[in-house]
């Protein structure tokens, strides 16, 4: 996966957007907080009021009470104790309101249950002098008592009112103080909220900007890549079409009615359109390949043939994958090829295969009769012949004696050839089981096949310890044997036949006569000191019948290299060979390692 740097990727945006939003929130919130600070401050202010107006409310309905209690006193006149009746439901109207305001204060609670206390105090000892003023058989004494122990309470009262209002003025003081330390604090964090939704939003701004300037680059590649693909199906005679799987609409390119022989866009891409040009003996196979698509998402490329609107026949094989986006839609592609050309080439191939099979199986024919029937007509010369040279050749001329010798020898190359012929085509034709073989073991057999001109030309064999391989173990052994032989062949009159036998581990590219590749190969090298060959002919020496000396020189068919290449071909490896006249010959082969 590529790594994307978050700043160029489409998530930089919406992380912005959705730190702005929640930045947006925090403000509204916080303005929301400090709205409703605000408000309660302001509650608090108009329930100090309040109270502090009941409070003085309360106060002079006590006052009221007394100054009629003492008008009364004074007259007698009981007009003047209309204020003290009335007094009671104020004071308990009053009381009750102050209650309900201070409610949430346990200072205030405490301090208005001791005001209740010293009203309910006064008020008693009001109604006492009242009491015993009307028995009209006082005592001044008790009388002033009582208007003693009233007063006091009066001041109690005073007092109790006044530290209340006390109380509520300092209870609005701290209040007003909190109200203040959140509103000192509150500008500054708004201010750095906003520079930071601000800076966000530019830097939003920025991004959205280069990312226009690259989607108009990328529209103007795309365009340029479009049109880079139309004119690649023209030149390669292809179209593509699309099919969005939820709709099952198609769409055709250019191209695509260009195959058909129409025109570009000619008629409406649909799936019922395109199998009227469909030839009638394939539509029921397309039809059951789109079926498949419909309901398996799988298309499995499908050769077909159609009829052009010209009348003509072509071959068509159309090929297809899913492609899915982003956001889980899912079109399926496709492209169609027209293949007509590949077809004809084929068939072409196909004919010229069957004639080539056909000269095969005469030209094996003709193997067999060379290898097989030539031997009887041959054997019977030789024994003719083998007869006449018992029974008759002392009664042969001198020049008898020599056409007898000469029938002789070419009976003899032709056995030869023949045996050769019949290897050759065993190397061709036997079964190619491939077995884990110790090629010193194989080594060893050949000498043994060879020991009698080995020991006859006293030659040398040296070889390094070769490995264990997957070979056709008869076929190795006769690489073996054909290679040393023909070293042993060409051995050089004036010196003693060493032939050497190397084996290393080697990799394609580090080797000049392999192709450029990495892959390893087991290297064997059979070299010796005979009489070598002008490198000229290094790959003619492979070929059937070649032969580079004359066959009164040397004996031999020159089928014994063609069968080591033969056998180096069926093990997917190479043989080369490197001469030097007079000085001797290598024999390279190469056989890949697993």
């Amino acid at each position: 996966m590529k790594h994307i740097q978050l700043h160029k990727s489409p998530l930089f945006l919406k992380i912005i957007f959705v730190i702005s939003v929640a930045i947006i929130f925090f403000i509204g919130g916080i303005t929301f907080k400090h709205i409703t600070v605000l408000k309660k401050s302001s509650a608090y202010v108009s329930n100090s009021y309040e109270v502090n107006i009941e409070l003085e409310r309360l106060l002079s309905c006590i006052k009221d009470a007394e100054t009629g209690q003492r008008g009364y006193l004074l007259t007698r006149d009981k007009k003047f104790l209309r204020p003290y009746h009335n007094s009671g439901a104020l004071i308990k109207k009053s009381y009750q309101r102050i209650s309900e305001l201070t409610a949430n204060s346990r200072t205030q609670q405490s301090n208005l249950k001791k005001l209740q206390y010293h009203i309910n105090r006064r008020l008693n000892y009001l109604s006492k002098n009242l009491y015993l003023i009307e028995q009209k058989n006082y005592k001044i004494k008790t009388l002033d008592s009582n208007f003693v122990t009233g007063q006091k309470a009066m001041d109690s009262i005073r007092y109790r009112i006044q530290s209340m209002i006390i109380t509520q003025k300092i209870l609005l003081k701290n209040r007003q103080k909190d109200y203040e330390s959140t509103m000192n604090y509150t500008p500054l964090l708004i201010y750095l909220t906003l520079i930071i939704t601000l800076i966000l939003i530019t830097i939003a701004f920025v991004k959205m900007n280069r990312d226009l300037i690259l989607l108009k680059n990328t529209i103007d590649t795309l365009t340029i890549a479009i049109e880079a693909n139309k004119l690649s199906e023209i030149v390669g005679n292809f179209g593509s079409w699309q099919l969005d799987i939820e709709t099952f609409k198609y769409s055709f390119s250019d191209n695509e009615y260009r195959l058909l022989g129409c025109e570009p866009q000619s008629f409406e891409a649909s799936k019922e359109e395109y199998f009227k040009f469909i030839h009638p003996d394939d539509l029921e196979s397309v039809k059951e390949s789109v079926k498949n698509v419909s309901i398996n998402n799988a298309f499995i490329p499908i050769t077909y043939r159609i009829i052009r609107k010209d009348g003509e026949v072509r071959y068509f094989k159309d090929k297809g994958q899913i492609v899915s986006f982003s956001s889980d839609k899912k079109t399926f592609i496709g492209t169609t090829r027209d293949i007509t050309s590949e077809i004809n080439d084929r068939i072409t191939t196909e004919e010229r295969n069957r004639e080539l099979e056909s000269n095969n199986k005469e030209l094996s024919a003709f193997n067999y009769i060379a290898s097989h029937d030539l031997q009887e007509p041959l054997r019977k010369i030789e024994t003719f012949i083998s007869r006449l040279v018992s029974k008759d050749y002392d009664n042969l001329s001198s020049s008898g004696q020599q056409y007898i010798s000469s029938i002789q020898k070419s009976t003899n190359r032709m056995r030869v050839l023949i045996e050769d012929l019949l290897q050759f085509s065993r190397t061709n034709k036997m079964e190619k089981t491939f077995e884990e073989v110790d090629l010193n073991t194989l080594l060893e057999n050949a000498k043994q096949e060879l020991a009698q001109i080995i020991e006859d030309k006293k030659a040398k064999i040296e070889n390094s310890a070769l490995p264990i391989l997957k070979v056709i173990p008869f076929q190795m052994q006769q690489l073996l044997i054909n290679l040393i032989g023909n070293s042993l062949k060409y051995s050089s009159q004036d010196r003693t036949p060493i032939i050497k036998i190397d084996y290393s581990k080697v990799i394609a590219n580090e080797e000049e006569l392999l192709p450029e590749t990495h892959h390893k190969y087991h290297r064997i090298i059979i070299k010796d000191n005979g009489i070598g060959f002008d490198q000229e002919y290094a790959k003619n020496i492979f070929v059937l019948f070649n032969r580079l000396h004359n066959k009164n020189e040397y004996q031999g068919t020159g089928i014994g290299l063609a069968i080591c290449k033969k056998i180096v071909e069926n093990h997917k490896g190479f043989i080369f060979a490197k001469g030097i006249v007079d000085k001797g010959s290598d024999f390279i082969i190469y056989l890949p390692a697993e």
